[in-house]
């Protein structure tokens, strides 16, 4: 009777999140805690192409001062990837697998890493080899299905939402005699959780965003300048979130900024500059407007405890319940209470989280469908409670990653 394999392999996939390397902590030292102490844990630089192109490096033997570093860094400490495996690296694939002895694969990042993990599902068994997939989930845009939240989208949102808040000051103090429309545009292709969080900057009535502008509503252009008007006319200013993946009545996109990825999906952003432009040229006022783009997903300055924790969490339960024995998982956070904010991970199967993106329900928005609606704020403002600040060197982030070990 053959061993079953032993070791495991950790890489990391799409766009990054401030809290990524915490789920990367928290999955590594969980590693070292339960695993045999034979068992070997690899990561794999670039995601499933560093794989492919056997650039690995030996996680196992990172001390808890390199893990307390990690988890305290932005971005993707291994890289990522945006890849589609092709019918002519399936045999490479099996042959890493096989060389290092790999039993489970913990493929960390959103939807394309969930179909991913499909893939590398099917293509093992297909060779013959004992696999176990688990899919480790974190996305800023909030849309794994089968999820409350997403690992990510917390310090984002909370990001945003200071950012508007504070951008919406600046905007009331000058409205007077310079500019008095703002617009910020949120990352999101299909679903506006991102935007829907702006809400939570207004507490009181006339606080900006006055306006959201998310994908799961058609954009009407006249209406969009109506409102407009009317909050310049009552407010004296008007700040607005947007989604990037905002869409017409048509379901296209109404920006689209460069060619298709990977996953055929195109490059998305614009919009913000395309709304100010129509402001101006329909209402005449002066309009500023901003692009979050990267800062909304690397900013570990200002990440959510709330996020943060459920990071951890997420890594420590990936290869827990993979040792107990789950197969072909994704460990998915679940709310188990709304007041005080609760939740726990349960595992759901691949198929789960394969499936369509989750979208922000209609009832998270005001019946105009301009606004966050309480039941949304209910839903939202725990997951961006609490600060988890990274180490301060001469007025700036010490952001310090380990030196991974190569293998040879």
């Amino acid at each position: 009777m053959v061993d079953a394999p032993r070791n495991a392999l950790y890489a990391q996939a799409g766009g990054v999140t401030a809290v990524l390397n915490v789920t990367a902590a928290g999955l590594i030292a969980a590693w070292q805690q339960q695993a045999p102490a034979e068992a070997r844990l690899y990561g794999a630089r670039e995601g499933i192409l560093g794989v492919l192109t056997r650039r690995l490096v030996d996680l196992s033997a990172l001390t808890a001062a390199e893990l307390n570093d990690l988890a305290h860094s932005p971005s993707a400490a291994l890289g990522t990837c945006r890849h589609v495996l092709q019918p002519h690296e399936h045999s490479v694939l099996v042959d890493v697998l096989r060389q290092h002895d790999i039993g489970t694969f913990f493929y960390n990042g959103g939807g394309g890493a969930a179909r991913a993990c499909q893939d590398v599902q099917a293509i093992a068994r297909a060779g013959g080899y004992p696999l176990n997939v688990v899919h480790v989930p974190k996305t800023i845009d909030n849309d794994i299905p089968g999820s409350d939240t997403c690992p990510g989208f917390g310090s984002a949102a909370k990001y945003l939402a200071t950012s508007l808040r504070e951008a919406s000051l600046d905007l009331a103090a000058m409205a007077g005699t310079s500019s008095k429309v703002f617009i910020l545009e949120t990352m999101g292709r299909y679903s506006g959780w991102l935007t829907a969080a702006c809400g939570l900057a207004a507490r009181h009535p006339g606080e900006g965003p006055h306006l959201l502008l998310l994908p799961e509503r058609a954009f009407d252009e006249a209406e969009f300048l109506r409102r407009v008007q009317e909050a310049v006319e009552r407010y004296g200013h008007c700040s607005v979130a947007a989604s990037e993946g905002l869409t017409g009545h048509d379901g296209q996109v109404l920006h689209a900024s460069g060619a298709r990825d990977a996953a055929g999906d195109r490059q998305l952003g614009g919009v913000a500059p395309l709304l100010a432009a129509r402001v101006t040229e329909a209402l005449g006022y002066k309009c500023h407007w901003s692009v979050a783009d990267y800062l909304q997903r690397s900013a570990r300055h200002l990440a959510s405890a709330t996020d943060v924790a459920q990071a951890r969490a997420t890594g420590a339960a990936a290869v827990t319940l993979a040792l107990q024995g789950e197969r072909d998982f994704s460990p998915v956070i679940r709310r188990t209470n709304d007041n005080p904010y609760q939740w726990e991970i349960m595992p759901v199967p691949l198929s789960v989280v394969t499936g369509p993106e989750r979208r922000v329900p209609l009832e998270f928005l005001t019946p105009d469908g301009y606004g966050l609606s309480a039941e949304g704020r209910a839903c939202l403002a725990p997951l961006i409670v609490g600060e988890d600040y990274p180490p301060f060197k001469d007025g700036l982030p010490d952001y310090r990653l380990p030196e991974f070990r190569s293998l040879p």
